[in-house]
């Protein structure tokens, strides 16, 4: 198999090089990245949207509820690691088809289900298929940022990764309006499946076309291969001694410490924004999807910003600081965005305070998976593994308290609590360090 990372960039494929093309071939590569990231959102969000039908048909507690998105997180979380080992060893080309063949499978038994179970056989079988789900994904952030780290020359790492953090928050806003919509005019069943098929000729177009190395690709000039940096080549299966290098580098597990609390405010926003307009604002299903899905796009706007920021800062002001300066600002701007949420005199000034929350938060995701490829060199798939496995702890830890403080504290205890964790995150900044250092091969 190909090792997915590092083969030497600019060795020129066998069939000669291209001649050069207007645009790169490697935005052609960002696309698909992008359409995996967008599809990837879809199928893990659209169950925090259908909810509000299952748990009448179904007769389902809004903790059970709770319960099933941490399913999907605890699975997700788990295998973000060994996901980024996957990656390494398969290449992401792959592993992608494989990750798109595994979420298909968990959202149609998730909606055969029902129709198969009922009660608690059928809450154990959604169980299973959100576990079944998050298992499927675990892979497919690693694999995206290997495949950036092997396209894109470093000067555009944060830019590519806050495209691709785009790419998952329009997802995440596509799915409440789309959603709400068919399952008004159908059903959530129907709604489900529908919005996952696009997903099967996105990976049908990715498994003919892509390519893991751009040395391998017979459309890539020499000119596009020359603009992408030589890097350390690294085994397709890394050494105990580097895994363990890697688990105790302190820059490493600080920028995954804060990533952990960061994603509290992410999960509250992803999973909770509709039902909060639904329960707290008393909007209708339709109306509640549209207004749930206007945070995602303010999040999509502002990781493609954040990624570019922190692009051309760095040659000003170094890589600490170049890698630091926007999460410093962006996260305690999000934590104040949540005060201002919990306080709302009404439900526009509600979606005002929420869009500015989630657009800060998300200015910074393209920068923490770059700052995590930039700390491991070569072993960016392992490293972000690592990194997003803190994430989704953030995700499992917070999605059962997000439900057990709107069931019985309200919502503003929620909004409040994820405040306080946006300026923690903040504060672990000032110790990450994003420039590399000799580890054990």
């Amino acid at each position: 198999m190909i090792d997915s990372s590092h083969r030497p960039k600019a060795m020129p494929n066998a069939a000669g090089p291209a001649r050069p093309r207007p645009v790169p071939v490697r935005w052609a590569m960002l696309a698909g990245l992008f359409g995996f990231s967008f599809f990837a959102y879809v199928e893990r969000t659209s169950i925090g949207v259908a909810a509000d039908r299952m748990m009448s048909e179904l007769d389902l507690s809004q903790v059970q509820v709770g319960w099933l998105f941490t399913a999907f997180l605890a699975s997700y979380a788990a295998l973000q690691a060994p996901g980024g080992w996957v990656g390494q060893r398969f290449g992401a080309r792959l592993t992608l088809v494989a990750c798109s063949i595994l979420g298909l499978t968990a959202t149609v038994t998730t909606v055969a289900a029902p129709a198969m179970f009922v009660g608690t056989a059928a809450f154990i079988v959604l169980l299973l298929s959100q576990l079944l789900l998050g298992a499927a994904q675990a892979p497919v952030f690693p694999a995206t940022a290997g495949a950036t780290e092997s396209w894109f020359p470093r000067r555009q790492w944060s830019f590519a990764q806050g495209l691709l953090s785009c790419g998952l928050n329009l997802g995440s806003a596509a799915t409440p309006p789309a959603i709400a919509y068919l399952m008004v005019a159908m059903s959530w069943q129907a709604a489900m499946l529908l919005t996952s098929t696009p997903l099967v000729a996105l990976t049908l177009f990715w498994y003919a076309r892509a390519r893991d190395l751009p040395a391998d690709d017979p459309r890539v000039s020499r000119e596009e291969l020359e603009e992408l940096e030589p890097v350390e080549t690294s085994s397709a299966f890394p050494s105990a001694r580097k895994v363990g290098a890697l688990l105790v580098d302190r820059s490493l597990l600080l920028l995954t410490m804060s990533y952990l609390v960061m994603n509290y405010v992410f999960y509250f926003l992803t999973f909770w924004s509709f039902l909060y307009f639904r329960q707290e604002r008393h909007f209708s299903t339709i109306d509640s999807g549209w207004l749930a899905a206007a945070p995602f796009i303010a999040a999509g706007a502002g990781a493609a910003l954040g990624g570019g920021v922190c692009d051309a800062l760095r040659p000003r002001l170094g890589e600490r600081w170049g890698f630091r300066a926007a999460p410093l600002l962006a996260l305690p701007v999000s934590g104040l965005a949540l005060v201002a949420a919990a306080n709302a005199p009404d439900a526009i000034s509600a979606e005002l305070a929420l869009c500015s929350a989630f657009a800060a938060i998300e200015v910074t995701e393209g920068i923490y998976w770059a700052a995590a490829m930039r700390i491991a060199g070569s072993d960016s798939m392992l490293a972000t593994g690592i990194l997003n496995t803190g994430g989704n702890i953030g995700g499992i830890i917070g999605t059962p308290v997000v439900a057990m403080l709107t069931a019985t504290h309200g919502w503003n205890a929620a909004f409040l609590t994820g405040a306080a964790c946006a300026v923690f995150a903040a504060l672990l900044w000032f110790g990450v360090d994003p420039l590399p250092k000799r580890r054990p091969t």
